[in-house]
């Protein structure tokens, strides 16, 4: 894989609007980091992103099912490998528990190892009467509302490469030597089990697991499949100066590949037919996601087709649906009935989280798990309605013990939101409550 972009066909994008982009007060600063990022490593490798595209095509034609899930928005105070393993270890065993209790491959996908960055409702914010930029994430400004803090720094790309790299280092060390072994499954949960109803629920189905591989073994069976897992990187491409930096030429084929993550994905507010994100995406060959929120017509879903998946390649397009519960069964039906119908073999994903939102009177920005499931319920009555495959789940979570969602069932109050409140930006489910999601989602897909 070559070092350099290609000089023009990664960068047709600059040409065209570009939502959401942080307004540097030094250009020549911001041209220096990027000189700088065009010779750094890849993150990843071209060969990787194709792998995780063929899986993400048996998950399109309804031969497995994906799992995405991992921060709102990573910090780099948070590259530590006790939340790097906790994180990964919540989606080891929702992943357990989908593939056992679902008799589904799962294609494992964290939103890590660049998710540093968010798109803002308002490029401002104002607090007791001062107003400042917003915070967009660590990849761009500082989260203290302190006007030094608050102004973009494109410094903190670089930062966001050293980082990303940091925790793609620890991420492979675990999925290939040894933690993420099957054989593991119980000591992915020694320190939650006894506290917890949906721990004691996945000790169960550990032991179910366990006693599958005993069998195996004394048939003479020990796969090597069991030993390690496939984990792949995605975050949403929002900052294009960062993306393009890591834009590589494929020294196999010449093409290009964007090696910051496997798997990139444009955001609901970044989406425009006419702007820059879509243009970027449609360059390389990374697999491509598109957030679709509840204004989303039929013809633009088709016209994401043509400019993304002009091959009609399986497991080049997923559409991350994010309607909110009370707008999926009536918005979701048109969609996947024409998309199907102009012969597109594209992956669909719910992501329960973002439509859900809402304001506690403490202030705090909450999500409901009832709606969180509730939107997933109708994912899966839309599918089956229709004779469709629903393809995964793509959710904001964490391993750590937080108080941000309420619900689940170690029922957390909006009276406990204050307790660790600890999000940079939106509420995740914690551990609890991403299992007890795993479990409802399986029994959902054994249901179809």
């Amino acid at each position: 894989m070559n070092a350099k972009t290609s000089p023009s066909a990664g960068n047709t994008w600059r040409n065209l609007p570009a939502a959401q982009q942080p307004e540097y007060p030094d250009p020549e600063a911001l041209r220096a980091v990027i000189a700088d990022l065009e010779t750094y490593p890849p993150l990843v490798f071209a060969g990787e992103c194709d792998q995780l595209r063929a899986r993400m095509g048996a998950v399109a034609r309804g031969e497995a099912f994906l799992l995405q899930g991992g921060d709102c928005a990573e910090t780099f105070d948070a590259v530590s490998a006790d939340q790097i393993r906790n994180k990964l270890k919540t989606l080891l065993q929702m992943g357990a528990v989908l593939t056992y209790a679902a008799s589904v491959p799962v294609v494992k996908v964290g939103r890590i190892a660049g998710q540093y960055s968010k798109p803002r409702s308002k490029p401002t914010e104002t607090r007791d009467g001062v107003t400042l930029p917003s915070y967009r994430g660590d990849a761009v400004n500082g989260f203290e509302f302190t006007e030094a803090a608050r102004v973009p720094d494109p410094e903190r790309l670089k930062r966001m490469y050293h980082a990303s790299a940091a925790t793609l280092n620890l991420v492979r060390a675990f999925t290939t030597g040894g933690y993420a072994d099957l054989r593991q499954v119980h000591a992915w949960n020694q320190d939650f089990v006894k506290s917890s109803p949906s721990g004691q629920r996945y000790e169960q189905l550990a032991r179910e697991i366990d006693n599958a591989l005993n069998f195996m073994r004394a048939c003479g069976a020990d796969p090597e499949e069991f030993k390690t897992v496939e984990f792949y990187s995605s975050h949403e491409a929002l900052l294009l100066d960062y993306e393009a930096a890591l834009t590589r030429v494929d020294s196999r084929t010449g093409q290009l590949y964007d090696v910051s993550a496997h798997m990139l994905w444009i955001g609901e507010r970044t989406r425009q037919l006419d702007h820059a994100h879509i243009e970027f995406a449609s360059k390389i060959r990374n697999p491509i996601g598109v957030k679709l929120g509840p204004t989303t017509t039929a013809e633009e879903a088709l016209q994401y087709i043509e400019r993304l998946d002009p091959d009609r390649e399986p497991g080049r397009l997923t559409f991350i649906v994010r309607m909110g519960a009370d707008k999926i069964r009536d918005r979701l039906p048109e969609l996947v009935e024409k998309v199907t119908a102009s012969g597109a073999t594209v992956a669909w994903v719910t992501d329960p989280m973002h439509g859900n939102t809402f304001e506690a009177a403490s202030g705090h920005k909450t999500r409901r798990f009832d709606d969180v499931l509730d939107e997933v319920k109708g994912f899966f009555e839309v599918h089956k309605a229709l004779g469709t495959h629903p393809g995964g789940i793509h959710v904001e979570l964490t391993g750590d013990d937080v108080t941000e969602c309420v619900g689940g069932g170690d029922e957390i109050f909006v009276d406990d939101l204050h307790q660790r409140y600890e999000t940079a930006c939106d509420p995740r489910l914690n551990r609890s409550q991403s299992l007890d999601l795993a479990f409802l989602v399986a029994e959902m897909y054994r249901n179809q």
